[in-house]
Parts: structure tokens; C-alpha cells; sequence
């Protein structure tokens, strides 16, 4: 059944209503979804986690059901730092001051500012498909920008690609239900003919671009580092690799404790190999739980 004895919640994280969904029992850990997903991405995964953690898994700021704050000029309310504090204080509001947290895509990236924005509130990172913004720009090239063209043409505003998404969403995501449930599928296809939350998904890439770049530059600069034991998963069928080689090299700049596995599936790891994932979460944090 889809997300069987979880509880479906909107809760206000200081000012910012987010729908959320929890349940299972233990140590907690936060899964944060990707672009243009919501939470019931995790809705394999979830279940698999629920006999050993307390699961909860928001849709981020501006994503599905969630609150979409009015935008500056800068983007801020739509930054990493933003929704990191979403996150820190939707956990807090749950009874949790001190948390596991996971995140894939877009998600991953709202991830690792929790744990360097929030670092006495994260026990451990896990990572999925990703480096951090600041790192991806530093090192972009012509095959980059050829690859991943969307991030600069979603965090445009002279021509807003709104207009272009929301002609024909289906056309454009073109995503399919092969992996999602039915309840999934209906809550993706809610999401991206939803034009306010395309607006909003637009308006994380723009802080992309900017302030959360800016953000991972400063933080490069002084030397911060995460903390937390960190584990980074990517997935063999994306293009990690053939980006980066050894994912890992990059994120030995950027994380005291860090391990790194490779899952045998495309870009969507919780819906395409979703028993590969639980596992490898499930052991890592039995792993950091054994040190502490």
C-alpha cells in the first residue's frame, strides 16, 4: 500500500507550511526529494526504512503542496538556506533536534546546506546524485552546459521558461508512471500542471544560478567542511561519471568522513532501485551509529 501507517501532515516550519509525510520508529532521518518530484518519490523507499527509523519525508519549499513564499529579485526565499532552515525547523516541530538526512537531485544540494548551515543538528549526509552547486559551476564546460543546458535555461528571467513548461508539461517532463505507483504518478502530474509550483521550481533554479552558488563559494573559501559522516551514492545509468570520473574526488574537499557507493540504475534511484537504496542507507547509518 502507498506509504502504509504513515501520517499525512501539513506543518507550519517556521512560517512556512510544508506537507509532510512520517512514520516507522527509531533514530529520525529526513529524505528530501528532487526536481520535479514531490515526496511520494520515496514511496518504496519509505516503507523499507519505516522497521528502523522514524521516516519523514516533506515536499521542499515551493514543490507539490508545500508553501511557495513571493520571490525577490535576489531569490533568497527559494536558496538552499532557505530551505535548509524549512528543514531544521519542520524536524524541530516533529520532536527531532538532531537528525540523519538524505537527499536526491535538488533535494541533495537542500541536504548539504543543512549539514553546513546546521551542522549540531545533522548525525549524517547522504547524498544522491550530486555535488555541490558551487562546485558543478566552478567546474562547467561546453559538455556540461550542453548536458544540464535546463539549469540555465530554467534559471533565466529575461524569457522564463514558465510559459514554455506549462504549454505542454507532459510534452516536457516526459516522464512516465514505469516506477511510480499510481498515487505517485497522480501526485508528479499534480505537481507539474500545477503553473504556481512550476513557477517555484524555476524560482530554486534561479538561487542556483546565484545566492547558493554564492553561498558554497564562501563557505569554499573559509575552508568549511561537513562534519558529518557523509555517505555519496550515484547512480551507474546517469552521467556522474562521465562528468566527474570518481564522484568522490570531488566531495573529498567537502566532507571530513566521507564514503561513496555506486547503485546499478538511472537518475530516479528511489523509484528504480528502491530495496539497493534502503539498504545502503539503512547501512551506513547502522555504521555511524556503531562509532558514535
Amino acid at each position: 500500500m502507498f506509504f502504509e501507517e504513515f501520517t499525512l501532515e501539513r506543518i507550519d516550519a517556521d512560517g512556512v507550511e510544508l506537507r509532510v509525510r512520517y512514520g516507522g520508529s527509531g533514530p529520525p532521518l529526513l529524505l528530501l526529494h528532487g526536481h520535479p518530484r514531490t515526496h511520494a518519490t520515496w514511496h518504496k523507499v519509505a516503507p523499507l526504512l519505516a522497521d528502523r527509523f522514524t521516516v519523514v519525508c516533506p515536499d521542499l519549499r515551493g514543490y507539490g503542496e508545500s508553501a511557495k513564499p513571493p520571490t525577490t529579485p535576489d531569490h533568497e526565499p527559494y536558496s538552499k538556506r532557505a530551505m535548509a532552515g524549512d528543514c531544521v525547523a519542520l524536524m524541530r516541530a516533529l520532536g527531532h533536534e538532531r537528525f540523519a538526512v538524505a537527499g536526491h537531485d535538488r533535494g541533495a544540494y537542500v541536504a548539504i546546506r543543512t549539514a553546513l548551515d546546521h551542522s549540531p543538528a545533522v548525525s549524517a549526509l547522504i547524498v544522491m546524485d550530486a555535488v555541490p552547486i558551487g562546485e558543478a559551476l566552478a567546474r562547467c564546460d561546453a559538455r556540461f552546459a550542453a548536458d544540464w543546458w535546463h539549469w540555465f535555461f530554467f534559471a533565466q528571467t529575461a524569457k522564463p521558461a514558465e510559459r514554455i513548461i506549462n504549454a505542454d508539461p507532459d510534452v516536457w517532463y516526459q516522464a512516465t508512471s514505469e516506477h511510480m505507483e499510481p498515487e505517485a504518478w497522480a501526485d508528479y502530474q499534480n505537481a507539474i500542471h500545477n503553473p504556481e509550483t512550476v513557477n517555484a521550481m524555476m524560482e530554486d533554479y534561479r538561487a542556483g544560478l546565484g545566492i547558493d552558488r554564492a553561498h558554497d563559494d564562501a563557505d569554499r573559501a573559509a575552508g568549511r567542511r561537513i562534519t558529518c559522516p557523509t555517505l555519496v551514492l550515484w547512480a551507474a545509468k546517469d552521467d556522474m561519471e562521465e562528468l566527474y570520473g570518481d564522484p568522490l574526488a570531488v566531495w573529498r574537499d567537502w566532507a571530513a568522513d566521507l564514503r561513496g557507493r555506486r547503485l546499478d540504475c538511472g537518475h530516479h534511484i528511489a523509484e528504480e532501485a528502491p530495496a539497493d537504496l534502503a539498504d545502503a542507507v539503512a547501512a551506513f547509518l547502522a555504521g555511524v551509529r556503531g562509532r558514535a
